[in-house]
């Protein structure tokens, strides 16, 4: 019997790159059972403003897998990946500080929004972006709560200035409707089912 998982299998003989930092993503793919290398190179997050929605994820998705595709050999696979928060037809970046990071969760609370991730999957001859969609429903936070959980957690690499995973998820999330991981920064599910798609 093999250990390998079937996705591991499959990618026996390729060369998988996870480029970005994101410590929530490099976990899921350990997670899976994988095999890879993590480069980093720095891309500078701007899109075309009449973007929406999905369309940014995908658009900034893409935009950072387009400095690797110099230096991809024969059997490299990289995956990079972004992640939007859309509420109210407006995308909640990056908090650049802690006031920001409290407007945005203020925003939220008691609302629902969407989370969307796409990741975009690229190798030498091939690229291929899909893109999920999760609907979450915050409870309404106190100011207290929102200034405890910008103050501990810091949460500013994060879209929409929150981690699911984190203090405020745990208390703050009363409906979820869809992935879980993708709202973490990484849809497992999608990802599998597309590298064994593209390999096969």
């Amino acid at each position: 019997m093999t250990s390998l998982n079937p996705l591991a299998q499959k990618l026996k003989g390729y060369h998988l790159i996870l480029g970005s930092g994101s410590p929530r993503r490099k976990l899921f793919l350990e997670q899976l059972g994988l095999d890879f290398e993590v480069r980093k190179k720095e891309v500078e997050e701007i899109y075309p403003e009449h973007l929406k929605g999905e369309e940014i994820s995908r658009y900034l998705a893409e935009l950072k897998a387009f400095p690797f595709k110099p230096e991809l050999e024969e059997h490299d696979i990289l995956i990079t990946s972004d992640t939007v928060v859309w509420h109210k037809n407006q995308s909640l970046a990056k908090a650049s500080d802690a006031k920001e990071a409290f407007q945005m969760i203020r925003i939220l609370s008691g609302e629902w929004h969407e989370v969307i991730t796409s990741v975009c999957i690229t190798s030498k001859k091939i690229q291929k972006t899909v893109s999920q969609t999760t609907h979450v429903k915050f409870m309404d936070f106190s100011d207290t709560e929102i200034e405890y959980y910008v103050e501990t957690c810091k949460p500013f690499d994060k879209a929409g200035a929150y981690g699911i995973q984190e203090w405020l998820g745990l208390i703050g999330i009363s409906e979820i409707k869809g992935s879980y991981t993708n709202v973490v920064g990484l849809p497992t599910h999608l990802v599998y089912k597309t590298l064994m798609d593209m390999v096969s």
